[in-house]
């Protein structure tokens, strides 16, 4: 659906993950969503630091988020869950207010290539994304589906040293500017 452009004279820049479950009913052994994403992030060549789960609670979600994104060595920060409409969860409600910037883009092309699988259940998603200090922050949908979405149709080329015209790993050396 989106046109990508690997150069392959470029070479791969691994960066690192860290991957936090939201769910007041699964745990690390359950959290199959965050096992695909684990998979789909090492097999595309870059590390994970750590995965984790926490209820459906805003001061754990932002706490573990906050901790991760303090960690110098975790670039990226992937949650999975409670970005729905149900009354626990509250994923976007915990995240959002530690954004240093919002980036808004994530979530229109998140939804329109969700729209292409799961048709107007699209919108049942409130996935958002930001910068906390220097770390890229995902808030994705629990489920399988759509989180193999997000890495398959975005975030893997965007985490790509290689991908053409630009890619996030460009950015990350000026993150920090003032």
């Amino acid at each position: 659906m989106f046109p990508y452009k690997i150069d392959d004279s470029h070479p791969f820049v691994p960066v690192t993950f860290a991957i936090l479950a939201v769910s007041d009913t699964r745990t690390l052994e359950t959290d199959t969503s965050g096992a695909l994403l684990k998979e789909l992030i090492e097999g595309a060549g870059h590390r994970v630091f750590e995965r984790a789960v926490v209820t459906d609670d805003r001061d754990a979600i932002a706490g573990q988020v906050k901790a991760w994104a303090a960690e110098e060595t975790i670039d990226v920060v992937l949650t999975t869950g409670g970005t729905g409409f149900s009354g626990r969860d509250v994923t976007p409600e915990a995240v959002e207010p530690l954004f240093d910037k919002r980036m808004d883009g994530f979530s229109m092309l998140f939804h329109q290539y969700s729209a292409t699988t799961i048709g107007t259940s699209s919108i049942q998603s409130r996935a958002t994304a930001g910068l906390v200090g220097t770390t890229f922050v995902f808030c994705l949908p629990g489920s399988r589906g759509a989180c193999r979405d997000a890495w398959e149709a975005i975030l893997k080329y965007q985490f790509d040293s290689r991908h053409m015209p630009c890619n996030f790993i460009e950015v990350m050396p000026r993150l920090s500017e003032q």
